[in-house]
């Protein structure tokens, strides 16, 4: 009876054990089944990852490297994927209509490291821009723009910074999805400088050349830091270098309105334009801010972490000396801004030439009247 009961309990014992060992075989399968899915996962990631790479579209987030064309990729995708269908001739095709380009580019670097201590020249930046056309014009091949841009240089013998300048410009206003236009102005001759009648010239000669609706004045030796500040135009006047390393990156004064600044076209016909009487080195942008200010309008501006600008370092120009009666003038502001500006305007147009990257405007505007004797 014992050898019965020992033999009873042996074989549950077995049958149990052997209920175990198929509950694990079972698990063991799942595990490895689910392990090998994960394989599988991480293998065609990783595929799809470096063929991402090798692939025409791949973003290159570089400070002198464009985004190109998403929209296109995928297009291009998926008419790849799609059988070929014999087109009539005599049917007519409609293209669809971009979509507008994006308020946030998707393909912005952000901040950019921006050195001038690598020798430059007019082939490489052109080497490097080969979508822009004529006279330094692009436009974007993916997304309608909402307005055209034109963006104009106050200019005398500073070549080498204009190569800098484009060098970083380009690619910055491509990766932003801006349709522009960029215009040198050239002032003629040897008098004294006058930076905001140039600025003026620039806004009507530009508008000679093209339909714009914004108009973004630089000096050309300011290079942003990061191309998250958006050269177009805001509901007010626009202020984009506000934190030049020159001044420590920080605003010098409230009411500055140096650098590199926008106003739509509307804005700048509303302050009668730049005034034409400042001549010599200061006091314009700041009666500029003042037309702005007795116009009911409100200067906008970039956080300082963004508005960030590196200055080519320079000796002062010849024959743009600081102005002794700039002080003067800005006073005067609500009593001049009305007879001197883009109503008064006069100049001559010397030389007028479409270069690969950029329009050149040569302009005789004159030379200052001459200073009151003190006495």
């Amino acid at each position: 009876m014992t050898r019965l009961l020992l033999g009873v309990t042996l074989e549950r014992i077995c049958k149990a054990v052997l209920l175990l060992c198929l509950v694990h075989f079972v698990i063991i399968m799942i595990l490895y089944f689910d392990v090998y899915a994960q394989r599988l996962d991480f293998f065609t990631r990783f595929n799809v990852r470096n063929s991402s790479r090798l692939h025409p579209y791949y973003n290159f987030t570089r400070p002198n490297g464009t985004v190109h064309s998403y929209a296109a990729a995928v297009t291009s995708t998926a008419e790849s994927c799609t059988p070929s269908v014999k087109v009539d001739p005599n049917q007519t095709v409609t293209e669809r209509p971009l979509p507008p380009c994006p308020d946030s580019p998707p393909g912005l670097v952000g901040r950019l490291l921006i050195e001038f201590s690598s020798p430059m020249s007019m082939e490489r930046v052109q080497r490097e821009n080969p979508d822009v056309t004529e006279g330094g014009r692009y436009t974007p091949s993916d997304c309608q723009p909402k307005e055209r841009v034109a963006i104009i240089i106050p200019f005398r013998h500073r070549e080498h910074h204009l190569k800098y300048w484009l060098h970083y410009l380009h690619p910055i206003l491509r990766r932003q999805k801006v349709e522009y236009g960029i215009y040198i102005i050239n002032q003629f001759g040897e008098e004294t400088f006058n930076r905001a009648k140039l600025l003026n010239v620039g806004f009507l000669e530009a508008l000679k050349d093209a339909e714009y609706d914004c108009f973004i004045f630089s000096d050309v030796d300011l290079i942003p830091m990061d191309d998250r500040n958006l050269y177009h135009c805001y509901e007010q006047p626009r202020h984009f270098a506000i934190a030049m390393d020159k001044f420590g990156f920080r605003l010098p004064y409230a009411g500055y309105f140096g650098g590199v600044s926008g106003l739509s076209k509307l804005q700048f016909l509303k302050i009668n334009g730049f005034p034409n009487e400042y001549w010599g080195w200061g006091g314009e942008d700041d009666d500029i801010y003042n037309r702005i200010t007795l116009n009911g309008m409100k200067v906008s501006r970039p956080d300082i972490r963004i508005g960030r600008y590196r200055m080519i370092k320079h000796e002062r120009d010849k024959h743009n000396e600081p102005n002794p009666q700039r002080f003067t003038k800005i006073q005067n502001t609500k009593v001049t801004m009305r007879k001197d500006g883009i109503n008064s305007l006069r100049y001559q147009v010397v030389h007028f030439a479409k270069y690969p990257m950029y329009t050149n405007i040569t302009v005789d505007i004159g030379k200052p009247p001459p200073r009151p004797v003190r006495g």
